[in-house]
């Protein structure tokens, strides 16, 4: 459904009910459009890690797991021109709460280093990301901006549940796998990293960790 300037117009002139009706198949509109991608690229995806056999060796010195923690930073000059880049850190292993805390005390440090006060994060449901542990760290983290009046505050905005086409960043991780995908061999953890930052133009910082804070 396709919506023009003039049929949002007659939508809002239309009173409140039809209004809403409005934006409700919008929204349906845009999650179709995300899920029909979001099949294509997983189709494909499978295609071609199919076509060869990868295996792992037992003694292979790369982490089981590889995670990925990015925000993706807008913000507005005064001449209301928007400026748009990723933040990537990337971590061996699982994403945890422990380790959302140091990827935001790192977000912080470079915003506060820009001139900001205040990160507006939008964010999904991800259980590192509403843990208990988390959120009491955001509480306390900004009851310390306050009485400091520094730093940079954090204003948490979820997102309903199973809804990653509101998500801005979602589009960014989608096209992410299409141009780091390999067929011909089993990428290293380096491999898949630095593809990552070269794809979004990041510099590849060093890997958080549990047994060591932010630097």
């Amino acid at each position: 459904m396709r919506v023009t300037p003039e049929e949002w117009t007659e939508a809002a002139e239309g009173g409140e009910e039809e209004g809403a009706a409005w934006a409700n198949a919008a929204r349906a509109e845009r999650k179709t459009v995300f899920d029909a991608r979001q099949a294509k690229l997983d189709a494909t995806i499978a295609l071609l890690t199919n076509k060869v056999e990868q295996t792992v060796a037992r003694d292979d010195p790369d982490p089981k797991a590889l995670a990925c923690y990015g925000l993706l930073v807008r913000d507005w000059d005064a001449a209301g021109v928007r400026d748009e880049r990723l933040w990537l850190r990337f971590v061996d292993g699982r994403p945890v709460s422990a380790i959302t805390t140091q990827f935001l005390v790192w977000c912080c440090d470079r915003l506060a280093a820009r001139g900001k006060t205040a990160l507006l994060l939008v964010w999904d449901n991800a259980s590192w990301h509403l843990s208990k542990e988390v959120r009491g760290w955001i509480g306390e983290h900004n009851r310390a901006v306050k009485q400091e009046k520094a730093w940079v505050r954090i204003v948490v905005c979820p997102l309903p549940s199973k809804s990653p086409w509101l998500n801005p960043i979602e589009p960014k991780w989608v096209h992410g796998k299409r141009w780091i995908v390999e067929p011909a061999h089993l990428l290293t953890a380096d491999e898949i990293a630095g593809r990552v930052c070269a794809a979004f133009g990041c510099l590849h910082e060093p890997h958080l960790t549990l047994h060591e804070e932010v630097s």
